[in-house]
């Protein structure tokens, strides 16, 4: 496998983006309520192992760090890193803060569960994956690894249609006509622009 060479300052924004992500990652799953009355999509676990797989291509292999720390290029590889891994914590923060213990990883509604339209889903349906996304992105960059999005980009975007189509049908299945006014409103990944 080749990688391109990578600076120290881009390595650094990962791992704390990484670190963060993590750490929000524990508070979401500390905002989860009780699971009694719930309806799970078990069948999301596949695509879930299939999407970390994705985004563990996207950085495997071996790092070369050659560049000058404070060099122009590991400076802007850095910024680049910075963005796109603060971008995917934000909107991960963002998107779990405003389901609050609607949040799970695995797809799932319960008796008393409300559907979230507010914050970021008022723009897209799946801002999380899109998070994640980034996320993969931000790591193929850090350790200079762009030719793996060649593969990694489609697995990921295929493991990402089959389980939203998957969850799709839970929520319909959940919130009926509410559900499929705002999918016809809201897009899934890109937000509309005008």
């Amino acid at each position: 496998m080749f990688a391109l060479p990578v600076g120290l300052p881009g390595l650094i924004a990962l791992a704390l983006g990484i670190l963060a992500f993590f750490a929000s990652l524990f508070v979401a799953g500390r905002r989860r309520a009780g699971e009694q009355g719930s309806r799970r999509d078990g069948g999301s676990w596949g695509w879930i192992a299939l999407q970390g797989v994705a985004i563990g291509f996207a950085g495997f292999g071996p790092i070369h760090v050659a560049l000058a720390p404070f060099s122009a290029v590991a400076l802007a590889q850095a910024t680049g890193v910075a963005l796109l891994i603060g971008g995917a914590v934000a909107l991960f923060v963002w998107a779990s803060r405003t389901m609050g213990a609607e949040w799970a990883i695995v797809a799932r509604t319960r008796a008393d569960a409300r559907l979230v339209t507010a914050g970021p889903f008022a723009y897209v349906r799946n801002p999380i994956y899109v998070a994640l996304g980034l996320f993969m992105l931000a790591m193929a960059l850090a350790y200079g690894h762009p030719g793996q999005l060649l593969l990694a980009v489609p697995l990921y975007a295929f493991a990402t249609s089959r389980r939203v189509h998957s969850e799709e049908k839970l929520l319909l299945a959940a919130f009926g006509a509410d559900y499929a006014d705002y999918r016809a409103r809201v897009p899934r990944f890109v937000p509309r622009l005008a």
